[in-house]
């Protein structure tokens, strides 16, 4: 039977007997399953009624509010659970998740290392004792945990990413290096990881494989900004401002209220001796000064010397 026509069935059947508690425990499990959340939570609070202590109930609860993203409902919903059942760790995971949601690091890390009691081998908690760890600023603890996960599951393309971006940070580019290729192994078309890579490449002079590397990354994600301009730099320290206008341009197409853009393509025409276009583009940065990096009155400035 089709999940739709057993939907129907079964509100046929509360239709008649409104107290028919399974009916509406499946009901409820098959609207969540099937994307009607909302109703499902109807379900799921009316049987919490009856069974107030049905550990499975608030669980699921929990899930509903967490698809909601009404992360403090589905904190208490799992809390609820967990006091019902606090040898379930499904509860405890699920909370180390809203917790993480609700930016409550340390809170997280405890539901997560209480999941590692019962499974030692559960590489989900090791990567989001990672998240945490990382959310925190605590970059050692963050690298353990994404190692430990990859130790369980070297498939893990998160967990080499992630742990690509915290060597990186601390200056072991050769290891880094490594972390995004394997990346790419598992997953050709991850654009951060060709992003990763062409910034190192960037950063080590290599111009070349830097922009292969960045345009597979707008292959991937052509809303990618921040590839965009370090594109435009790349050409631009190499002198190829007719290539770094065109970048620009293509940036723009994606961007067209990009301020940074506006003022990147102002400095290429102002090499190209474009004064009029680059003046345009000056006032085109203020128009758009909301998504500025640079200080308005630098712009101003520049304005004021082009206009002399």
């Amino acid at each position: 039977m089709a999940k739709l026509e057993k939907i129907q069935e079964l509100q046929e059947i509360l239709h008649e007997d409104s107290e028919n508690f399974q009916a509406r425990r499946e009901l409820a499990l098959l609207l969540l399953d099937n994307g009607f959340t909302k109703e499902a939570l109807q379900h799921f609070l009316w049987l919490t009624k009856y069974f107030p202590e049905d550990s499975q109930l608030f669980y699921n609860i929990g899930i509903v509010y967490e698809k909601l993203k009404k992360f403090e409902k589905a904190k208490e919903a799992y809390l609820k659970s967990i006091e019902f059942a606090p040898e379930e760790t499904d509860a405890y995971y699920n909370l180390g998740l809203v917790y993480t949601e609700l930016k409550e690091y340390e809170n997280g890390v405890q539901c997560f290392e209480k999941v590692l009691q019962k499974d030692i081998d559960d590489s989900n908690s090791y990567f989001n004792l990672g998240i945490c760890y990382l959310k925190q600023g605590d970059l050692i603890n963050a690298m353990m945990n994404f190692q430990s996960t990859l130790d369980i599951n070297d498939q893990d393309l998160y967990a080499h990413f992630y742990l690509g971006n915290i060597l990186k940070e601390m200056g072991d580019t050769e290891s880094a290096i490594e972390q995004f290729k394997k990346v790419l192994e598992i997953s050709p078309d991850y654009s951060w990881a060709y992003y990763n890579l062409a910034v190192i490449d960037f950063e080590k002079g290599f111009y070349e494989e830097a922009v292969y590397k960045l345009e597979q990354s707008l292959k991937y994600n052509p809303k990618d900004l921040e590839a965009y301009i370090n594109y435009i730099k790349i050409m631009a320290k190499q002198g190829q401002y007719e290539g770094a206008r065109e970048i620009a341009e293509r940036a723009l197409n994606e961007f067209p209220n990009s301020g940074d853009l506006y003022y990147f393509e102002a400095q290429i025409d102002k090499k190209l001796g474009n004064l009029d276009d680059c003046r345009k583009e000056l006032n085109l940065a203020m128009q758009y000064a909301d998504s500025l990096c640079i200080p308005q009155k630098q712009i101003l400035d520049e304005l004021e010397e082009i206009s002399e």
